[in-house]
């Protein structure tokens, strides 16, 4: 259902076929793609390990929910964090921009850098990664779907219901999976 490849930005909301038990209802907000390969982080699950338990200092500047995400299962103790600035056109030290106001923040920046400078920040442990034409084919197979990121989609506060809300909003069929049900005979 995609018509697009997939750029820094988009949303891969994966479909209902995608039953891999590691992807399955997932969104994940594309971080870089070209052709090397593509990378992002799940924004629909929170990770087991506490916020505080791995980065104690940046509880307080986080986004509500104030818990470390499950990015993916590439690499993860690594951490990526997304971060939205206070204004448009802003571009303060240690930060890159995605779309919007969102954009990827260093996590060796001073918090004392980032506090007050951002509007919401979000932590990933791990992140998700393709080889070079890998999402290209689960793609082409009808495992994702390339939709647009919106900024409620990085921060909002009901990050477990993202994948029905995301599918929700889409003015073509796609809307319909959001009623999706795991139990086949329940659809």
């Amino acid at each position: 259902m995609a018509d697009r490849a997939p750029q820094a930005g988009d949303l891969l909301v994966a479909s209902v076929l995608l039953s891999d038990g590691v992807f399955n209802s997932t969104v994940v907000l594309v971080l870089d793609s070209d052709e090397d390969g593509a990378l992002g982080v799940i924004l629909n699950e929170i990770s087991q390990t506490p916020l505080d338990a791995v980065l104690p200092d940046w509880v307080g500047s986080v986004s509500e929910p104030r818990l470390l995400f499950h990015g993916g299962p590439v690499s993860p103790n690594g951490a990526i964090c997304l971060a939205s600035v206070m204004e448009a056109g802003e571009e303060p030290p240690g930060w890159r921009p995605l779309f919007d106001t969102v954009g990827l923040l260093h996590l060796d920046t001073p918090i004392e850098i980032v506090s007050g400078a951002y509007r919401d920040l979000r932590i990933f442990a791990g992140y998700a990664g393709w080889a070079s034409g890998q999402l290209e084919t689960e793609i082409a197979q009808g495992m994702w779907h390339v939709v647009t990121a919106e900024y409620a989609d990085v921060f909002g506060r009901r990050p477990l219901n993202l994948w029905r809300t995301v599918l929700r909003r889409q003015p073509t069929s796609l809307a319909y999976f959001s009623t999706w049900l795991e139990d086949p005979d329940l659809n």
